[in-house]
């Protein structure tokens, strides 16, 4: 068993309004010298496999397919 963490961010330069939304709502709640925020995903997966090279080109093709829009957004991929 493999245990992974994806995490897609978007890619600089893309306008984040979900991000600003959040910049400003923490202002609102008193939290002072918040900068630039940016929002993100991350997904936990757990895959039967026992071999990590494989497992790794698995995970980059299920970001490829589903869980990134590789036009707008980056992601990385961390074998445990």
């Amino acid at each position: 068993m493999i245990k992974a963490r994806v995490t897609v961010t978007l890619k600089n330069g893309v306008l984040d309004p979900q991000g600003k939304a959040i910049e400003g709502a923490l202002g609102t709640l008193g939290f002072s010298g918040v900068g630039h925020v940016r929002q993100g995903k991350v997904f936990d997966i757990e895959l039967e496999s026992a071999d990590r090279a494989k497992a790794e080109a698995e995970l980059k093709a299920m970001c490829d397919k589903l869980l990134a829009n590789t036009v707008i957004e980056n992601y990385s991929v961390e074998l445990a």
